[in-house]
């Protein structure tokens, strides 16, 4: 199965019709604060479909219901081939808001395991990326203030670090420094900037520390916060809710993903082992702002947002 952390293991990634939808209201008394949130959608999920018709597929995401994207690592370059300001007019257009974007660490390095174009696709049916064609991507290391310039064109509320080296204590290092200057620039910028885990954050490093630990605890909690992942938290055997109250505060953006109880497969919200509603149930503890669905490249990614979208209304309601 392909997910984020393998198409971007060692350095993580840059990065129907015309209708505003209500934000979500009278969902429920259990966690009251959870009806401010409305429902967002990762478009890493809809990997393909993105690169195929950026602006087909988004208006399908609209018409499912989603009123908030965050934006990913794609093949035609820049925001799937639209620049910070295009891209804003397109997914406004379409009464959605553009909240966040995800871009990598350090340069993009391709597994050498991954198939190139033409070769066997990866487990779950999903098609093989020719790497070869991909245009060069920014990067955190290389180019935090330019992606933080082109954040604050598109008017987005959050940069979020998708993915970046923690195999050493040397990488780790550097890429506390990184985010430490991003942070700064962000916050001069009027914009946020986040860490996006995976579940090989909370894996000792060394013999030593987990990077979650060292990287929370080694960067300012005003210029670097955490976009947690649900499911890789859980998968790594975390309790989010326990995760909120080591940091309180420190939780704005969430990926609402879900995973199997054999802790590999990644499915539609709802139909996995995830705790949700106990997660909700603590949002003013993590500091939650903004909410963004994922499943890593889905298979079918319309029925399959459709499905998430309807399951997370009844966990909200």
């Amino acid at each position: 199965m392909i997910t984020r952390r393998h198409f971007l293991r060692d350095a993580g990634a840059l990065t129907l019709g015309s209708l505003v939808l209500p934000q979500l209201a009278n969902a429920g008394t259990l966690f009251p604060e959870a009806t401010a949130y409305p429902i967002g959608i990762q478009l890493f999920t809809l990997f393909k479909s993105m690169n195929d018709d950026p602006k087909g597929t988004l208006e399908k995401v609209a018409a499912v219901g989603y009123q908030e994207v965050e934006s990913a690592f794609n093949m035609r370059g820049g925001y799937y081939g639209y620049n910070a300001k295009e891209f804003k007019a397109l997914v406004e257009g379409l009464g959605m808001k553009w909240r966040a974007h995800h871009a990598g660490g350090a340069p993009f390095r391709p597994r050498p395991s991954a198939p190139a174009a033409g070769g066997a696709a990866p487990a779950g049916g999903r098609p093989a990326m020719d790497f070869s064609k991909m245009p060069p991507m920014l990067n955190l290391r290389d180019n935090y203030q330019e992606l933080v310039d082109q954040a604050a064109e598109g008017g987005l509320t959050y940069l979020v670090c998708s993915s970046t080296p923690v195999s050493t204590l040397d990488e780790i290092k550097q890429s506390i420094e990184v985010f430490q200057k991003t942070g700064e620039a962000c916050k001069k910028a009027k914009i946020g900037f986040a860490y996006h885990n995976h579940a090989t954050e909370f894996d000792p490093v060394e013999g030593t520390k987990t990077p979650y630990e060292l990287i929370l605890s080694q960067t300012d909690k005003e210029l670097v916060k955490m976009e947690l992942d649900l499911a890789w938290a859980t998968k790594a055997g975390k309790d989010p809710v326990a995760l909120f109250k080591e940091q309180p505060g420190r939780f704005p953006l969430w990926h609402i993903k879900d995973i199997k109880a054999d802790n590999k497969t990644i499915t539609e919200v709802g139909n996995g082992v995830v705790d949700f509603k106990r997660a909700f149930a603590a949002a003013k503890t993590a500091g939650l702002r903004h909410i963004f669905v994922e499943q890593d490249m889905a298979p079918d990614p319309i029925a399959n947002i459709t499905t998430s979208y309807t399951n997370l209304k009844k966990v909200l309601a």
